[in-house]
């Protein structure tokens, strides 16, 4: 397990044997924010839209930031295979991640991130060992909570499910290859692609 740091301007590596990397990490840590930042900013990069029965928040779209499905429609895509990994989160919403969009990504030679919670992760890793796994890790325990509480998209009881849930997610991080610390958003990124292979002139 290696904490990445900010790379430099002449710095490339290797692309990952499968041509997947899997981003993870505690809630509220940033990892929607950061692929947010990496698919307005470096097109090159293939970023896998999960399936979810959550209700879309406010200014979420369709097939942009999640595949909105009812409980019955994901029922039906864990019982026909059609999920590379999925799992149910904070004990409520299902997420996963469709197999066919995942596998046709790499077979046209794109560099795919999933952006996905830790149990999907772990399922990835199971399936698809030759990935590379980034931990998403934040600064201080005391900015995760700043950034959940702050967000206010939660109720309180909520909030303190998620914290006690975080806990756990960050005890996991030996599990993973790497760990970028998101003390910043553009940084994380920057990072993060770069261990993908991708050289800094990828970004527009």
């Amino acid at each position: 397990m290696n904490e990445v740091q900010v790379p430099s301007e002449n710095v490339t590596r290797t692309k990952s044997r499968s041509g997947v990397t899997v981003l993870a990490g505690p809630t509220a840590v940033g990892k929607g924010t950061v692929s947010t930042f990496i698919r307005d900013n470096y097109p090159v990069v293939w970023l896998s839209v999960s399936a979810t029965t959550r209700p879309a928040r406010p200014g979420e779209e369709e097939g942009i930031h999640y595949f909105f499905k009812t409980a019955e429609e994901f029922d039906g895509l864990v019982a026909d295979g059609d999920l590379l990994e999925w799992a149910v989160v904070h004990g409520v919403n299902r997420y996963g991640t469709l197999r066919s969009t995942v596998e046709a990504a790499v077979a046209a030679g794109k560099a795919v991130l999933l952006e996905i919670d830790l149990q999907g992760a772990r399922q990835v890793k199971e399936a698809m060992p030759e990935a590379d796994f980034v931990f998403l890790a934040p600064p201080s325990w005391d900015e995760l909570v700043r950034r959940l509480v702050g967000r206010g998209t939660e109720t309180a009881q909520e909030q303190q499910r998620r914290l006690e849930t975080a806990k756990l997610e960050l005890a996991a991080a030996p599990e993973f290859d790497y760990i970028i610390v998101n003390d910043d958003v553009s940084r994380a990124a920057a990072a993060l692609v770069d261990l993908m292979g991708l050289t800094p002139h990828h970004i527009i």
